[in-house]
Formats: C-alpha cells, structure tokens, sequence
C-alpha cells in the first residue's frame, strides 16, 4: 500500500454523529421510493458517507450519469445508521458508505431488507497515537479505543492482533468480540466507542482503532499519523469492501444500473487512485 495518502483530503466536522441528520444535500429533488419510480424518473438519490464517497460520487459519478440523462442527488450522513434507514424507507434510492459485514448486521438487528449491488472500494483501518507516541512504548494497561459496533469492533482486534498486541480465539475472525481475546500481555484495556468519535477522544486515551473515512474526516494522515494499518492481503481487505446498497427488488433497476455501472467505471478507479493515493483501494 502506498504511504502518501490523504494529502489533498479537505476534513470534515464528524462529531455529534447519533443527532446529525442529514449535513448537506446538492441540488435535486428526492426521488422516493426507487421501487415506484417510474422510467422516465432520471434522479438517482443516494445517501453517503461524506469522505470518501460523497467525494467519489460528486466528482467522479455525477457528470457520467449526467451524459445518460440522469440528475444525481446526494445526501450526506455522518452516522452509520440513518443511510440504511431512509434507504428502507425509500427516501432514497440507494446509498454507498458500509461494508458486507456491517450491512448483514444491520438488516438481522434491524429487520431491513437490504442487499448489496457491487463492490467499489476498501478504506485501510488504522492504528493511530493518541497519549502513547508509539506500539512499542504502549505501558502495561495502556486504553486502546475501538468502535463499539459489532463488526467494526471485530475488525479493530484483528488488526490488535495483527500487530501482536493481543490474541484472538481461532476462528474469531470477523465475528470476534472483546470476550474472544484470549492474550493481552500488555492488560491492554479496551475502551468501545462510537466510531465517528473515536478521533475526537485521541487525547484521552493512548492509541486508537479508526475507520478509514472517519480517519480522512478528521484529517488524520496513513502517511503522517498511522502506527499501523491493515494489510492489503488480511481477511479485512477481503472482507470489507465498500458496497453499493439498495432495498431488495430494486437492484435491477435502470437507475440503479445506471448508478452501479458508473461506479464501477475507469473515471471512478483513476479519480479513487488519484485522489486518495492508497487510503482508498478499488476493488474492481
């Protein structure tokens, strides 16, 4: 993975993440519920996390489908939870900010019925310093921030583990919780918390586990500032692509193909490669 990412990434505020509501929309119309559109609708809406993909679909998406003659919407979350809740609802007709594993979480604790369209891109977790400057000068019951969602939260001690800070039961994998540690040499305390707010609470502990985007969001540098990430041939980076979501039935619609073709384009690969030099990874 290369090591001068995220340079020309601009941050965005992600505090406040469970009472953010929708931050910005561009211009456009709310096309409802995809499933009742008809033909001759040509707004595709989608909700989205707003580093990276907000930035993937104003800047790399917006013109292609403006040459089929579609007007794209995008609404901006900061939260993990509304973007799939207004895409049950039919709010909107898709949205682009989570991985399979998160996605498969949701619809069994929410009762949603949502699926995956494609695959688009994987954002390296990393291991950033907050009160400890490195891995190696972690003291014996140091506090290491983690999300507190469920699979986030296995990915986080996979990458503990990746870097020989703990061990995990075999075959926790991306299902492992804080009970499957079955080493902490260190007495390693973990503190769960929620993932937009992991930066913000950097000063109070000594190191942290972050997403990617929220990482990006809070101007934090895989070049500059990460102690480690994961690597391009983990379980992670097979596991947890960033996917195109839609309600189930309608995936095979012409926005929505429209919409993932787009995505899946030679503009998207070069602008991601471009753009976020390693921090951001196609997976097509």
């Amino acid at each position: 993975m290369k090591k001068s990412a995220l340079k020309k990434l601009v941050a965005f505020a992600a505090a406040g993440v469970l009472a953010a509501g929708v931050l910005a929309g561009c211009s456009g119309s709310n096309s409802g519920s995809s499933s009742s559109a008809s033909s001759d609708d040509k707004t595709i809406t989608v909700a989205a996390s707003p580093t990276p993909h907000a930035e993937i679909l104003n800047n790399a998406v917006a013109d292609q489908l403006k040459e089929q003659g579609y007007t794209l919407n995008v609404k901006e979350f900061t939260d993990y939870v509304q973007p799939n809740t207004v895409t049950e609802e039919g709010e909107v007709d898709a949205n682009y900010f989570q991985h399979q594993p998160y996605l498969d979480s949701f619809n069994e604790e929410k009762g949603t019925h949502l699926v995956s369209v494609e695959a688009i891109h994987f954002e390296p977790f990393g291991l950033y310093a907050g009160k400890t400057a490195t891995l190696d000068a972690l003291a014996d019951g140091a506090t290491v921030a983690v999300p507190n969602d469920t699979t986030n939260e296995a990915r986080a001690l996979l990458l503990l583990q990746q870097e020989g800070l703990i061990k995990l039961a075999d075959g926790a994998g991306i299902t492992a919780t804080t009970k499957d540690i079955v080493e902490n040499p260190k007495n390693l305390k973990i503190q769960e918390l929620e993932a937009a707010n992991i930066p913000n609470a950097l000063a109070d502990v000594d190191i942290a586990c972050i997403n990617g985007n929220y990482a990006q969001a809070a101007g934090l540098s895989v070049d500059k500032d990460a102690l480690a990430v994961e690597a391009t041939d983990s379980l992670a980076a097979d596991t947890y692509a960033n996917v195109l979501v839609v309600k189930d039935g309608n995936q095979n619609s012409e926005k929505v193909q429209a919409l993932a073709k787009a995505l899946k384009s030679d503009a998207v690969r070069d602008y991601i490669n471009k753009t976020y030099d390693g921090a951001v990874v196609p997976v097509f």
